[in-house]
């Protein structure tokens, strides 16, 4: 097996397994209405074998960052809709991540008077808000009555992105968001069905991937985990508990029939990663860009070696339009611009110059 070869996830046809990672770059209206240079930046990258796209809120409660797209108004479908069709048109595949933040997000952000996640405990550190920093508020504790209804929001997104023309939808399970929040002790310290224990903390991401498999159907659903990342205050270091709480979270996907299941892991090849994959038995995206960038030879061997079906890319996406054709063809690669990764102009967005381009020395 190749990395360049094609691959069908459930109802994804991929033209190669080189995954764009989700990356948030802070591009939408204020409105949370996709841009034009939204548009043209999925566009350029529709060579990669499946697109996923930036964390997308449901509701707005679930807004973590000034210029985060949302998929819940008519408006935000209709301009997700002109970026599917650039996609498409490009011969690209494209899948939308839904991301509720939970409790990493500010009302200053929303306009909202709270956020919400399983505890009432706040995220460490500060944020960026439209007013300035700002200490992350401590969280409402979410009900077990609310619970259903922030399924619900999911499943409502999952299928407004598809009627936007998107091919699929990733929940986003992983960095420290909502979903990750419930599964961690240190975030999750309820007492009920929804806490306590590894199957319990798990119960909420299952839910809700259930709901969206249920929305859209399961072989256009995917979720994204990120075990022990530690991130964001959601800290996993208990080995035993995260082995037992990420064996219930595949236990409860196994019977779905997933498109896919999207790992972030520091040691991808490690018995973590590779038994969620065991469990979880879909077809599997490994992400192993923890603080560097994923090298081609790593992402060959990845594939080649049958650690993964397909490899997520971050960094090298973003400054590398037509990544698949540079790595195949072992073709110099663009220097990423970190201080232009998050903004709102086009400058270090949609300005990166395809290989074509560079060696006709047109840029």
């Amino acid at each position: 097996m190749s990395l360049y070869e094609p691959a069908v996830f459930g109802a994804l046809n991929l033209s190669n397994r080189v995954v764009m990672a989700p990356l948030t770059r802070t591009r939408a209206g204020e409105d949370g209405v996709p841009t034009d240079v939204m548009v043209e930046y999925y566009r350029q990258r529709a060579g990669q074998g499946l697109i996923v796209t930036e964390g997308t809120w449901p509701v707005v409660e679930g807004k973590s960052y000034p210029g985060q797209p949302g998929i819940q108004t008519d408006e935000q479908i209709a301009g997700w809709r002109r970026i599917a069709d650039a996609v498409h048109e490009a011969g690209g595949t494209i899948v939308m991540q839904l991301m509720h933040g939970g409790r990493v997000s500010h009302p200053d952000i929303t306009g909202a008077d709270r956020v919400v996640a399983p505890s009432a405990l706040a995220a460490p550190g500060q944020t960026r808000t439209p007013k300035g920093k700002a200490d992350m508020p401590i969280a409402h504790a979410l009900t077990a009555a609310e619970i259903p209804l922030v399924v619900e929001q999911f499943a409502q997104a999952a299928r407004n992105a598809l009627a936007a023309g998107l091919d699929g939808v990733e929940v986003h399970g992983a960095n420290g968001y909502l979903v990750h929040e419930f599964l961690s002790p240190v975030s999750n310290v309820r007492d009920d069905e929804y806490g306590a224990s590894p199957e319990n903390r798990a119960r909420f991401a299952v839910e809700v991937t259930r709901a969206v498999a249920a929305a859209v159907g399961a072989d256009r659903t995917g979720i994204r985990l990120s075990p022990q990342h530690n991130i964001q205050g959601v800290l996993e270091h208990d080995d035993a508990d995260a082995l037992a709480t990420y064996t219930a979270v595949a236990e409860g996907l196994a019977p779905l029939g997933l498109a896919f299941v999207d790992v972030l892991s520091a040691d991808p090849t490690g018995d973590l990663a590779q038994h969620i994959r065991r469990v979880a038995g879909a077809p599997f995206i490994l992400n192993s860009g923890f603080g560097s960038p994923t090298t081609r030879e790593e992402a060959e061997t990845l594939v080649t070696s049958d650690w993964a079906d397909a490899v997520a890319v971050g960094r090298p996406v973003i400054a590398n339009p037509d990544l698949a054709v540079r790595w195949q063809q072992r073709a110099e690669l663009n220097e990423a611009r970190p201080e232009l990764f998050y903004g709102s102009t086009a400058e270090g967005y949609i300005d990166y110059p395809f290989l074509a381009e560079v060696r006709a020395g047109t840029v």
